[in-house]
């Protein structure tokens, strides 16, 4: 195999491109905007693009590098645009496309070859498991009907709860005010926002969720404990007897697994790598067969 591998990582706030040898070893990376393939495709096509070439750039290799490079994109969205996905990323330079999703690279960097339970818990959630090298997946599905725990419909909800408070139906702490004071305690500027909001925009609130919470507030703690019991649910979905380890991913993951119940709280494991690195391993493995 002649050529260097790209492995991509495109998911609803970020895409992540590392520049790899044949023999596996990153030799740069690269970053640019969202990779969503589903919700946005023309964008998710135009970073991928970007990100592979901040890669190539950064290992100090012309341009046109990239028509030699063979790559494995795993993508937010993946699933439900795989009917259109082809076409679409047929355009794209490298010299070879393989599409996979984001939760599979993902589970594969996070648990490498072994056996246990991940959890996606970022913009969008996905949650999987292997058991005796089968995998089983539940969620994943988009913020319409889907996302359980996702940062997206975190912080839609947040929204929503800001507005009740601004109308006097909910209590104001922390959260509304936080939330309100964003766009300017106008509540026509929030509904002009969502009306055009992207699942990443959305996401960008769903931190000081968890902020109002640490800071006492009830209406928040009432997302939480809603959003905990549906990552909870879905995670015990794909639990079995032998108590897997369990291994969360995605930026809120560290925000959401000091509230987990303690039986899950206790099989925790750290993820050997992230979702990029998984990228990594699967190209060698889909590219190593030709």
């Amino acid at each position: 195999m002649g050529g260097y591998l790209i492995a991509v990582d495109g998911g609803g706030s970020t895409c992540r491109a590392a520049l790899a040898a044949r023999d596996g070893r990153i030799l740069a990376r690269g970053r640019a905007g969202p990779a969503n393939i589903a919700t946005d495709p023309v964008q998710a096509r135009a970073s991928i693009g970007e990100a592979a070439r901040a890669a190539i750039a950064d290992a100090g290799l012309p341009p046109e590098t990239i028509r030699d490079c063979a790559a494995l994109l795993g993508l937010a969205g993946a699933r439900q645009a795989a009917p259109t996905a082809a076409a679409l990323l047929g355009d794209l330079p490298f010299s070879r496309t393989e599409l996979t999703g984001d939760a599979e690279i993902a589970l594969e960097g996070a648990l490498g070859p072994g056996d246990g339970i991940m959890a996606i818990l970022g913009t969008g959630s996905a949650f999987l498991a292997r058991h005796g090298g089968e995998i089983r997946s539940v969620g994943g599905w988009g913020l319409h009907l889907a996302d359980q725990g996702g940062g997206a419909r975190l912080g839609r909800d947040a929204l929503r709860a800001a507005l009740l408070a601004r109308d006097g139906v909910r209590p104001h702490g922390p959260l509304s005010r936080t939330l309100l004071a964003a766009f300017d305690d106008d509540p026509a500027r929030i509904v002009t926002f969502a009306g055009t909001a992207r699942p990443a925009d959305f996401g960008r609130f769903a931190p000081h969720v968890f902020d109002a919470v640490a800071a006492g507030d009830p209406e928040a703690a009432g997302l939480l404990t809603t959003a905990v019991a549906e990552v909870s649910q879905m995670i015990a979905h794909l639990d079995w007897a032998d108590r897997p380890r369990i291994a969360l991913m995605g930026g809120l993951a560290p925000l959401y697994a000091r509230h987990l119940p303690a039986g899950m709280r206790e099989r925790l494991s750290d993820p050997l790598g992230d979702a990029l690195d998984g990228a990594v391993r699967l190209a060698l493995r889909i590219f190593a067969r030709t």
